[in-house]
């Protein structure tokens, strides 16, 4: 199973390196889901375990001894855009379980303008119209114990769709692998996103882009590309659990986030990337809990032209009490926000609640 998995990562990067591919593409699905994990910088792709490793590593879901689902809701622009995630994830037997999640971000109530002038060049507001642009994700999960002790692996599969108001709309299709590894108190995972590439086909209506190629002499004169690819991005992580005393314990873990093009991550070449993540879960009498961690290590280029790197520091507390989880982060979310830290509110419930 490595070697195929291996290879049919190679095969997916190595087609895409021959045709146009978007360094960032479908980056809304790369944000990022729950706050406990956002609080943790991220570096989860070895130990997640609940409903939200529909999102992070699928492998993790067979962990889940009942069912369980997730919320979270994020804004960022000073309000302007909205976040939005919901999951559901439940075990179908003691080797398999399957789950469900659903991802929103999107800009709503967004002025048109194109017409505000008429055709004699007066201004009339009522010519005013309002439209929204959104960016759905669509993701259907499935994991099942290997024969190997410990090792678990999981599947995604994914539809995409982007809206921009009346102006062109897409849909795009892709899969997601995971495995998880653990023995005694280590957990190892790894989540290839995109692994066969995620191909988004749009459709542009010709009578709106009209009016846009109009309403500014010498712009959007000529359409976009309707297919866009997003290249396959390779996560792995490692984390172990520490019990103290009985009522204290500690989760620490890592993530190396990999992308197959030049960035300014910490460590680039013209071939791949590689960002660093690390991660600590301090939790007492498994209800309270605090986290730390620090990712996004980037060399930052400086006015006077020397290069520095930055680094950002997550913060985030966690309280769980009858099946009912309740996380906050302080973070920046993928530096999405407009402000430099975001507040991040997520709930997690066990479906034991409602029995």
């Amino acid at each position: 199973m490595k070697k195929k998995f291996l290879f049919l990562l190679f095969f997916s990067v190595s087609v895409v390196s021959a045709q146009t591919a978007r360094k960032y593409s479908n980056e809304f699905m790369n944000i990022g889901v729950d706050a406990a994990a956002l609080g943790m910088a991220n570096a989860v792709t070895g130990i997640t375990s609940d409903v939200n490793s529909v999102y992070w590593n699928p492998a993790g879901i067979l962990h889940l001894e009942d069912n369980q689902m997730a919320l979270m809701h994020a804004s960022y622009f000073a309000n302007i855009a909205s976040y939005n995630y919901a999951a559901f994830a439940m075990p179908l037997d003691d080797r398999s379980a399957v789950g469900i999640s659903a991802i929103r971000f999107g800009v709503d109530d967004i002025l048109n303008t194109t017409q505000l002038i008429d055709q004699q060049g007066n201004i009339d507001y009522n010519r005013i119209s309002l439209f929204s642009t959104a960016d759905y994700g669509f993701v259907f999960s499935y994991a099942r114990k290997l024969p190997l002790d410990g090792l678990n692996y999981g599947v995604n599969a994914k539809i995409i769709r982007r809206v921009i108001g009346k102006f062109a709309s897409s849909w795009g299709f892709g899969f997601d692998v995971g495995i998880q590894f653990e023995k005694g108190d280590w957990r190892l995972g790894v989540m290839a996103r995109d692994i066969t590439t995620t191909y988004n086909i749009w459709a542009i209506d010709e009578e709106q882009f009209a009016t846009i190629q109009g309403a500014v002499e010498g712009q959007n004169q000529e359409q976009p590309e309707t297919t866009e690819i997003t290249i396959p991005k390779l996560q792995i992580g490692a984390g172990k659990r520490f019990d103290f005393r009985g009522d204290y314990s500690l989760v620490a873990s890592m993530n190396l986030n990999m992308r197959f093009v030049q960035t300014n991550d910490l460590i680039s070449t013209s071939s791949f990337s590689i960002d660093p993540a690390l991660g600590f879960d301090f939790g007492f009498i498994d209800m309270v809990f605090l986290r730390a961690g620090v990712g996004n290590f980037q060399n930052v280029l400086q006015l006077d032209g020397n290069e520095s790197l930055n680094f950002q520091p997550n913060i985030g507390v966690g309280f769980k009490y009858k099946g009912i989880h309740i996380d906050y982060a302080l973070t920046d979310i993928g530096d999405q926000s407009a402000a430099l830290y975001s507040n991040v509110f997520s709930v997690k419930i066990d479906w034991n609640v409602f029995r």
